[in-house]
C-alpha cells in the first residue's frame, strides 16, 4: 500500500486514538514468507486501492535489527518472531491477527472489502 509508514508504538497509539483504521506488518529483511506476501498479495493494485479507500494507515514495523519496541509488539500479540499482520479497525483497540500466509481475499475481507 501508498500511505506506508515506519512503525512506533507511539504512532500506532496516536492513531488508535484519534479511531483511524491501521494495518501493521511486522517484518524483516530475511523473512522470505513476508517477500512472498508482500509480492503476491500487499503490493497487489487491488489491495493498495482498499487500503486507500478505507484511508487505511499502512504500518511496517520492520524487525531486521531485533528492534526492542517491535519485539515488544511480536509479544503483545503471542508471537516470537514474523511475519505478523494485524488490522485495527476504527476504534478497535484490540486488532485481527491475520494468518502468516497472506491470501488477497483475507485481506480485503479482514479490512471490510
Amino acid at each position: 500500500p501508498d500511505n506506508e509508514q515506519a512503525f512506533t508504538q507511539a504512532k500506532l497509539d496516536g492513531l488508535l486514538a484519534a479511531k483511524k483504521p491501521v494495518y501493521v506488518y511486522a517484518t524483516a529483511t530475511w523473512c522470505l514468507t513476508c517477500l512472498v506476501n508482500e509480492k503476491a498479495v500487499l503490493s497487489r493494485p487491488t489491495i493498495k486501492a482498499a487500503f486507500a479507500a478505507r484511508g487505511i494507515t499502512y504500518l511496517v514495523a520492520d524487525w531486521t535489527n531485533q528492534n526492542p519496541e517491535i519485539t515488544r509488539l511480536l509479544r503483545a500479540n503471542d508471537r516470537s518472531g514474523v511475519p505478523l499482520y494485524l488490522y485495527y479497525a476504527p476504534g478497535a483497540q484490540r486488532p485481527v491477527i491475520l494468518p502468516q500466509i497472506l491470501t488477497e481475499s483475507e485481506v480485503l475481507k479482514t479490512i471490510g472489502g
